[in-house]
């Protein structure tokens, strides 16, 4: 049996009752299906969630439950006084996963790690093209202008050089796109001529291997015997994929599931108030906004973009939509993130207001589409409700809107287009704990046609990000930021919609999972009691 037979073949979603009641086996009942297990070639939460955490390490890594980096692959770094280069002493002794295909040769060194970022940064790369080869992290967060080159000292030194001091460097060196690859099997896959396995049939050092995918319906991983760290708990972690927050729960009721992701907001108090469901929050590191698209009239003029934004009626979206789970967003940056400008004035719901200000603009008989994710956010747990009660609120300044939606990996890859029509409904879950991390990576001119869904570059703002990156402290770095959210708002190349409360609910057999502020689901150390 061939493996890509295997994979389409090798389980079931009958297999999930026998797995649940195994106290050898974790199921997770995801929100959604991946769009492939390259992490570097993606931005989802719910990819990283099956690919970049039980697979992959990073040189840095963040302890589960904070903020923090710690040591991975790299047992050591070493920032040079002007922040220019950036030394890593890798660990020793580090196993690559095996498949059908490929049994590794050698232990991780130096070369998979030029190799990962190589891929990435280097048109002439041969895997730079593969699976599409968009790469839209690494663009986003300017790395092709910040890395000068990676040098190999030895097998176990690696020494970036950069163009400028990168203040955020480590923390983004443990994000999902900088997950180390072995170069050993993307070489042997080249000259198999299947390249697209690496994203397809990953490899890596983390605690999980991986073993199949069913598209759309569930994947498998067993623990990694040879995991250079602390073991995970459970021998096989599986993923049934289920998009109806409802089935969720009613399989996490029935035992078939252990750990849910996003449940409806209408359905957390129900789940507290159970004997024999867990429900643990936090607040979220998010943002939920509605991005106009800039280039295209008449969304490329501020003030046709404040009049929608006026138009919306924000309260009512957290009633309903969120139902005390989410508060009204004004920044594009959460409110528990340092830097956060608390002077903004929100724009302010009248509807009279902003069919004056249309009318004044000359824009009449609009139109507009809004794309409604197909899945639920952290900061979204309902976007097609979303989308109608916003249809509703443009109907009253005289805008007809058209609801549209896609698969989700055709969702997030066509919103990439600069030439889009209509605003789109995302959001993002901070991947660092930095301010750069949404203000740069969601509306830097780097991220346009990638990350940055509004199609937005304002030098101003660019400019101001770019310094903030530079200098070593946050009290100087956050000024900065400060007066790029003033611009932000005046701009208004998003609608800022909600910041919301991340809710997991589980069974109460499930013993040592941890809420990741930076949105990941991550079960290494997650086990289950007799």
């Amino acid at each position: 049996m061939s493996f890509k037979h295997k994979l389409a073949t090798a389980i079931t979603l009958a297999t999930l009752g026998a797995s649940a009641a195994s106290a050898q086996s974790l199921v997770y009942c995801s929100e959604g299906s991946p769009e492939g297990f390259d992490p570097a070639l993606y931005t989802s939460g719910t990819t990283f969630d099956a690919s970049s955490h039980p697979i992959y390490n990073r040189l840095a890594e963040f302890k589960v439950g904070t903020t923090e980096t710690q040591p991975g692959l790299a047992e050591s770094w070493d920032v040079s006084e002007d922040g220019m280069t950036v030394t890593f002493k890798l660990r020793q002794g580090v196993k690559f996963h095996s498949n059908d295909q490929f049994t590794p040769t050698r232990d991780f060194n130096a070369d998979d790690v030029i190799f990962s970022f190589d891929r990435q940064g280097n048109t002439e790369n041969a895997y730079n093209q593969v699976s599409g080869g968009t790469w839209e992290y690494y663009s986003s967060m300017s790395m092709p202008d910040l890395i000068k080159s990676i040098e190999k000292v030895d097998d176990y030194t690696v020494v970036f050089s950069l163009t400028r001091p990168e203040a955020p460097i480590i923390a983004n060196m443990a994000m999902d796109f900088a997950s180390i690859v072995s170069k050993e099997y993307a070489d042997a896959m080249m000259e198999a001529g299947t390249p697209e396995m690496v994203n397809q049939a990953p490899i890596g050092t983390g605690p999980f291997t991986f073993q199949a995918y069913q598209k759309d319906a569930v994947i498998r991983y067993l623990r990694n015997e040879d995991y250079w760290g602390d073991k995970a708990k459970v021998e096989a972690l599986i993923f049934a994929i289920t998009p109806d927050a409802s089935v969720r729960y009613q399989k996490v009721q029935a035992g078939e599931c252990h750990v849910m992701a996003y449940p409806n907001p209408a359905d957390v108090q129900a789940m507290k108030d159970a004997e024999d469901i867990t429900v643990m929050e936090q607040e979220g590191l998010n943002v939920g906004y509605l991005a106009y698209n800039t280039k295209v009239a008449p969304y490329d003029n501020a003030n046709v973009r404040k009049a929608l934004n006026m138009a919306i009626d924000k309260q009512g979206i957290i009633d309903v939509v969120f139902q005390g789970s989410g508060e009204i967003a004004k920044n594009p940056i959460p409110p528990t993130m340092w830097s956060y400008r608390e002077g903004t004035v929100d724009d302010k719901h009248d509807p009279e207001a902003a069919k004056a200000m249309l009318e004044a603009e000359g824009v009449s008989d609009l139109k507009l589409k809004i794309w409604a994710m197909p899945v639920q956010r952290p900061y979204n747990p309902n976007a097609r409700r979303m989308a109608e009660l916003m249809q509703e609120d443009f109907s009253k300044i005289g805008v007809e809107v058209e609801i549209v939606s896609y698969e989700w990996g055709e969702y997030l890859e066509r919103s990439k287009a600069e030439d889009r029509d209509g605003a789109v409904l995302l959001g993002w879950t901070g991947d660092n704990g930095d301010p750069d991390n949404f203000l740069a990576v969601l509306l830097g001119c780097d991220a346009v046609g990638g990350s940055n869904r509004a199609q937005w570059c304002n030098e101003e703002f660019d400019e101001l990000t770019k310094k903030a990156k530079v200098l070593p402290t946050q009290a100087e770095r956050a000024p900065l930021y400060e007066q790029a959210q003033a611009i932000f708002k005046d701009q208004a190349p998003w609608a800022t919609i909600a910041h919301s409360v991340v809710y997991m609910t589980m069974r109460p057999e499930v013993e040592g999972y941890v809420v990741h502020p930076l949105g990941g689901h991550i079960f290494n150390q997650v086990g289950i009691t007799q």
